[in-house]
């Protein structure tokens, strides 16, 4: 009894060996942008990612803050209905899947055979004519002493945290999209509200002018000159119809349905400009942005991959089992005789030559490149923080000078046509002031979908925002 407890602790001492090294995190440098003031070289702190939360927080809710009905409908049917986010979601069902092929493999397996046999050549001799019929189980385990079978399986669950967090950052990028498609939209209709007017305008004074021309008043040349005006005016109706026209059907491709038109309610101007992008840290990128999550957790699958492959420079072990019952008359087959053999095999390297420490070398030059690979992740995220952030700061001092811009023009537009109409001035300065008033305003609008749409950028470089906030 002694003994047999003696074996069983040792077999489950040895299955508690492990081979390979624990996954020990990465040491990154983050700069603390608390303590500098903006435009200056911030300081670095180092950041242990195990000590971080591997949860993802992404406020996949952020739209919500515009109160846009028609981008809150676009923005939940392309989560429901784009191509793309069903076939990552269809890859982490076949990730999934891998998983549990590979933590079945622990356990033992159980098979079931039968056979029938009849002639005079049986158990290796020649003799009258006999039968022999056979019905049983088998029975095969691998013991995993040495942890490859449960490197394996870490690895194979690595893999699928890191394909759940991939379908996070593409649903990010998908609301990110949408948002930015549908705001180049809003830009287009009022471009072609603006096209419109501008045209409605200089139609109404190519109209005054005909009629002066009539009367002898004006020459020839302010006719020519304000039915160039009007043509090009019309020339840009169509252009941003077309615009219009192309960014529905690609918000339609995006939200997963056909081509179709939208109705809009809400102008570009209705649409809050207003966003608190101070309370951001680097830090936080470590715990919010999905794709970092995703790519750190492929680290993560590596070094189980690297602790598999040691584990096979180790004997492996295994049972093998049967049970079953023998007969050479059909109708005696039956338990009163039992077939049965229990065994053991142990197979290991000796000699192959440099084969498994160059299948090490490989699975730890990919652990390398899984490491390097997470790190530039962590490099790109910054970067497009910073650049969103420094782009969202100027773009609103942008639009600040192209509000008084287009005040002017506008102001500008109106005093030449009446200087004109009173014979003051040349029909010169009323192309010029009316050129100017029309690219002022959709400078004006352009600056506003920049706006918005670096919103949806920093939504998207953040990882959703801050944990529980809106991020906004």
């Amino acid at each position: 009894m002694k003994k047999a407890i003696g074996i069983f602790s040792l077999l489950v001492l040895l299955a508690a060996c492990k081979a390979g090294k624990p996954y020990q995190g990465v040491d990154l440098s983050i700069p603390d942008t608390e303590k500098q003031a903006f435009g200056q070289v911030s300081e670095d702190e180092i950041v242990n990612t195990l000590d971080l939360s591997k949860s993802g927080n992404a406020n996949l809710l952020w739209w919500e803050y515009f109160e846009d009905p028609l981008l809150d409908t676009l923005i939940k049917t392309g989560l429901q209905y784009n191509r793309n986010v069903l076939i990552a979601a269809e890859r982490i069902v076949q990730t999934r899947m891998a998983l549990r092929i590979q933590n079945a493999e622990l356990l033992p397996k159980f098979g079931a055979q039968a056979s029938a046999e009849r002639g005079n050549f049986l158990f290796n001799q020649i003799g009258q004519v006999n039968e022999l019929y056979i019905a049983g189980t088998g029975l095969n385990w691998e013991i995993d002493f040495w942890g490859r079978l449960r490197n394996l399986s870490d690895a194979a669950r690595y893999q699928l945290l890191s394909s759940e967090f991939g379908l996070q950052s593409l649903q990010i990028s998908l609301i990110a999209d949408i948002a930015t498609t549908y705001f180049n939209w809003l830009q287009a209709l009022e471009e072609l509200e603006i096209a419109q007017s501008n045209l409605a305008l200089r139609d109404s004074m190519h109209q005054i002018i005909v009629a002066r021309f009539d009367k002898g008043i004006v020459q020839q040349t302010d006719v020519d000159q304000s039915n160039i005006l009007k043509t090009i005016a019309a020339g840009t109706v169509p252009k941003f119809q077309r615009k219009s026209i192309q960014l529905e059907n690609a918000l339609s491709f995006l939200i997963g349905m056909n081509p179709m038109r939208f109705a809009n309610e809400a102008g570009i101007e209705a649409l809050n400009m207003h966003v608190d992008i101070d309370q951001f840290q680097p830090a936080d990128l470590l715990i919010n942005r999905p794709d970092i999550i995703a790519a750190e957790y492929q680290l993560m699958s590596q070094n189980a991959q690297v602790g598999a492959a040691k584990a096979r420079r180790l004997p492996a072990i295994s049972l093998d089992a049967t049970l079953g019952i023998i007969s050479d008359d059909l109708s005696t087959l039956n338990f009163s005789n039992p077939l049965w053999n229990i065994g053991g095999q142990l197979v290991g390297p000796i000699f192959f030559w440099g084969q498994i420490r160059r299948m090490i070398d490989i699975e730890q030059s990919k652990e390398f490149q899984a490491l390097f690979a997470y790190e530039n992740t962590v490099l790109n995220a910054l970067r497009e923080v910073e650049d969103v952030k420094v782009e969202i700061r100027t773009l609103m001092q942008e639009i600040d000078i192209a509000k008084e811009r287009k005040g002017s023009a506008l102001s500008a537009q109106f005093l030449s046509g009446e200087r004109y109409s009173q014979g003051v001035t040349s029909y010169l300065e009323v192309l010029e002031s009316q050129r100017q008033a029309f690219d002022a305003e959709l400078e004006l609008v352009f600056l506003q979908q920049s706006l918005l749409s670096a919103y949806a950028r920093f939504y998207k470089v953040m990882g959703g925002g801050p944990v529980g906030e809106s991020g906004f």
